[in-house]
This record gives structure tokens, sequence and C-alpha cells, in this order.
């Protein structure tokens, strides 16, 4: 994923043997995807409430660029199936999971960046109805990626369940 992305991997020494064992039965990639499937429903969850991993809300917008916006939400334009928000998948393997987007613009949203005009002496762009020149423009912050304390919670419960019910199989 060439956007931005994390990978959860199993690093605790007894889950990691359990992981083992559960390989051992090729079960682990399927665990790995449902663990998958719960991230990437989490992360697109704090696109609806605008808030980061660890609960805190994204910066507001730039009130002339969200009088602009098709839509109220950050990072999220109404009517777009593809967008960020829509991209966000993950990728299974045996011992890890990793979850993100191949879109190209995601890490200035992650990260936050300064952009800066490449062949030219200024930016131009459209913002609340007339054009605007500016030497660079800075994008904050706005983390959706990442694990928080109810995903971590809820991998385990995952992870439990999964145990459960091969143990209940044998």
């Amino acid at each position: 994923m060439t956007g931005a992305s994390l990978t959860y991997r199993v690093d605790d020494r007894r889950t990691l043997r359990a992981l083992k064992r559960l390989e051992g039965l090729g079960k682990s990639r399927a665990l790995m995807a449902q663990i998958g499937e719960t991230l990437v429903q989490s992360t697109r969850e704090r696109f609806h409430q605008s808030r980061d991993p660890e609960g805190r809300r994204w910066q507001p917008l730039n009130p002339a660029y969200a009088a602009g916006k098709r839509g109220r939400k950050i990072l999220v334009e109404a009517g777009m199936r593809g967008g960020l928000m829509g991209s966000i998948a993950y990728r299974a393997e045996d011992d890890r999971v990793t979850v993100g987007t191949n879109k190209v613009y995601a890490a200035p949203h992650q990260f936050g960046a300064v952009i800066r005009p490449k062949n030219a002496a200024r930016l131009v762009f459209p913002l609340g109805g007339r054009a605007v020149f500016a030497r660079q423009v800075t994008i904050p912050a706005r983390p959706f990626l990442g694990i928080s304390a109810d995903d971590r919670r809820e991998i385990g419960r995952v992870f439990e369940d999964t145990v459960d019910a091969l143990t209940r199989q044998r």
C-alpha cells in the first residue's frame, strides 16, 4: 500500500505461541483477516467521528474551504465512493495484518504536510470563490490509521473467539 499504512504484528510471546499453533492448523491467516476486517471498520468509523485513534478530534477545516466543500465531514467528500475512507483495506499474512490505503494523498492527511510549489513562485488554488496565491499550504495531521484501546480489546476478543471455536471443534 503506497499511500499510508500500519502493520499490526503479534509480538507477545504467549500470543505468538498460540498463533503458531493456529498456523499449524492453517487458521492463522484467517485470524489475521478477521483482525484486518475489525481494523478497517474501526478506521472507517474514525472518518465518521472525525477523530484520531486516541479519540482526539481532528483539527477543523479552514472555514473558507469548508464552505465550498461537498459534505460537512473532514476527509470525506459527499457522494464519493472511492475516496480516502472507501479505500481503506487490509492485507493478511500468517503473523501480521497491514491496514492502509493506496491513495497518494493519504500520507499528508495522516502525518500532516507542508505543500510548496515545484515550478512556480506560488501555489494557486480556488478557495471561497476566489483564487488564492500562497507560498505554501500546511495540511494538519489528521491521523486515521492506528490502533486504539478499543481496537486492542476487540483484537483480543477476535483472538479468543477464534481459539474458543477451534477448541470446541476438537
